[in-house]
């Protein structure tokens, strides 16, 4: 036996004293192959007593009776035992091929019942301002916004193929000590924008973004290209189609620099290859999962980036890396063909350098795809020319008394002030978001069974406690019935947080972990803004580095958060444009920008 053979014998061993020890619970996993000899199998129901039972109950919260133990171990009057039939079961499930992409069956709604969601024609009108002409320093050309660049574009005062070896030239200076780029597809880029000023000069434009170069996270899929996901055992995948993401921002004529690093199984910003770094101080990580696309916007080594989020992975690295991170309603952009972490809580969206130029890409993202069994169709609207004086925008005081709040918080909320919104006070429920996380666990160990099971989970680089490795096999022990009641706390969330959005527009806060988990499992939409810099110690990446208790303080960006109700992304943006206007000369919007060396 060599020993590969030998490590999945004693992770299948070590798998059959899990399933006795859960008195045969239901376990996702990948199918173990074999004869019925397997010792995964054999002798399954001697190993089962009612002392097994009394300890597996335990872990559940349980205690029943020995008599009820003695009932449950007898099975079914024709004499089968209820145990040997989950076994069956279970080893049939494994045998039944489910690749990443296949969804369950029960789908995920963040619309409530009874509720109206009022239709959006699909239209995009940006805040009406003067735009400069193209500055003569390659910097301030990299680092303007979207607005900016497409009117260069438009005026012939740049190309987009010399847009692109700008960023191609930025990335092979900076990213080596960045690390925000996995694959960086240089020939394709080029291609690319060759074409899109072939379309320009004759005339024919696809939309605000045609010529504009992106990166991409790399758990999206891109034909011939690799996708690795972040992760040692997936860094030779290469997909042989595109995934919806990919195909839209094409058909808008967006040109792709390359993919964008995440950390492995999007958490974290720890890569199969390296740790993706703060372009504000590089001894620190950009956070994650969306860390490559956070880090790469911010270094100006793209015109934008696109994000994914399952439990804050859009607006946590944007938070760190001083960007502008949207995390869409659930359901609105389709996620075909990009990796599944989470079937219900799965979500992309853009990561930009300004607040409106979300509002262009989300308008190439939106759209309903039946190859997407979670998304909706809705369309988006935006008009940055609306006075604000019609949006409510709510806020909780205790939220901006609490002893983490910040100058550049408070600094935030007086801009909010001077927009002309109005403010309403609203005191935000408390809720149970701590407890049921089951829900991330369990999809999570379901989507990557095979990972697990085969024992390759052992070559993800962090093996912490609080990695994808060990999180996916401490989630076998989820009891299915639990599961189900955090389904059912989950609907309660949906039904309160919905009573608190519908009576305001927008609702304000500095950057609070619990809101944004409650919206990620309610599918609100969510924008992280920059609000300006705090001087901070280098903070840790974990399973890498420690907090630096005692170096040198590095000022890095601060940020606040708006949230609204389903499908108003729109009132988002506004809000989020008039205050980084407001903020404009303290958050060094368009001057303060990171020092690489």
């Amino acid at each position: 036996m060599n020993p590969s053979d030998c490590k999945l014998n004693q992770r299948r061993n070590l798998l059959a004293g899990m399933l006795a020890a859960v008195g045969g619970a239901a376990v996702s996993g990948c199918a173990p192959r074999g004869e019925p000899t397997d010792p995964l199998w054999t002798g399954f129901d001697e190993r089962i007593t009612e002392r097994t039972l009394a300890e597996a109950e335990k872990l559940l919260g349980l205690q029943f009776t020995e008599a009820e133990r003695r009932l449950m171990l007898g099975g079914h009057a024709d004499g089968h035992g209820l145990f040997s039939d989950r076994v069956t079961n279970l080893r049939r499930w494994r045998d039944i091929d489910k690749p990443n992409g296949l969804a369950p069956a029960t789908v995920f709604d963040p619309r409530l019942p009874g509720v109206e969601y009022p239709a959006q024609a699909d239209s995009v009108s940006l805040f009406e301002e003067p735009l400069a002409e193209r500055p003569p320093a390659t910097e301030d050309v990299a680092f303007a916004s979207l607005k900016q660049l497409a009117h260069w574009l438009d005026r012939g005062q740049l190309t987009s193929v010399e847009l692109t070896q700008l960023y191609l030239d930025r990335i092979t200076r900076y990213d080596g000590q960045l690390k925000s780029f996995i694959t960086v597809t240089p020939e394709l880029a080029l291609q690319q924008a060759a074409e899109a000023d072939r379309e320009r000069a004759g005339g024919r434009t696809l939309g605000p973004l045609h010529g504009l170069p992106y990166g991409l996270k790399d758990l999206a899929d891109t034909a011939g290209v690799p996708t690795t996901w972040g992760a040692g055992p997936y860094r030779n995948r290469v997909p042989d189609q595109d995934a919806a993401v990919t195909r839209r921002m094409r058909n808008a004529g967006a040109v792709l620099l390359g993919k964008t690093s995440l950390g492995a199984l999007a958490w974290g910003e720890v890569w199969f290859g390296a740790e993706t770094r703060n372009p504000w101080n590089p001894s620190e990580g950009s956070s994650g999962s969306s860390a490559g696309s956070a880090t790469a916007t911010a270094a100006g080594l793209c015109a934008f980036a696109i994000g994914t989020e399952t439990w804050g992975s859009i607006v946590s690295p944007s938070e760190r890396c001083g960007v502008v991170g949207l995390r869409p309603t659930f359901g609105r952009v389709s996620r075909a063909g990009a990796m599944a972490l989470c079937w219900s809580l799965d979500k992309i969206g853009p990561i930009c350098r300004y607040a409106e130029d979300t509002a262009w890409v989300l308008e190439a993202l939106n759209g309903h795809d039946a190859a997407d069994p979670g998304s909706l169709a809705h369309g988006f609207a935006y008009d940055g020319n609306l006075p604000l004086s019609g949006l409510a925008v709510g806020y909780d005081p205790r939220r901006m008394e609490r002893a983490d709040i910040t100058a550049s918080d408070r600094a935030a909320y007086e801009a909010l002030e001077s927009t002309g919104v109005r403010l309403v006070e609203l005191r935000l429920p408390t809720l149970p978001w701590e407890v049921i996380g089951p829900l991330l666990e369990v999809e999570a160990a379901a989507a990557f069974e095979t990972l697990t099971l085969s024992g390759r989970d052992e070559d993800l680089r962090r093996q912490i406690a609080d990695a994808w490795p060990n999180v996916f096999r401490a989630a076998y022990f989820h009891g299915a019935v639990d599961y189900v009641q955090c389904e059912r706390i989950r609907r309660l969330i949906m039904q309160e947080l919905h009573a608190v959005f519908s009576q305001v527009d927008v609702f304000f806060a500095p950057v609070d972990d619990e809101l944004t988990a409650l919206t990620n499992l309610s599918g609100h939409p969510t924008l992280a803004l920059r609000a300006g810099f705090e001087p901070l110690r280098s903070r840790a990446i974990d399973g890498v580095t420690e907090d630096d208790k005692s170096g040198p303080l590095h000022s890095v960006p601060d940020a606040v958060h708006l949230w609204s109700g389903l499908f108003r992304e729109g009132a988002l943006i506004a809000v989020a444009r008039a205050i980084e206007q407001a903020l404009a000369p303290q958050a060094g919007w368009g001057t303060h920008r990171p020092r690489l060396g």
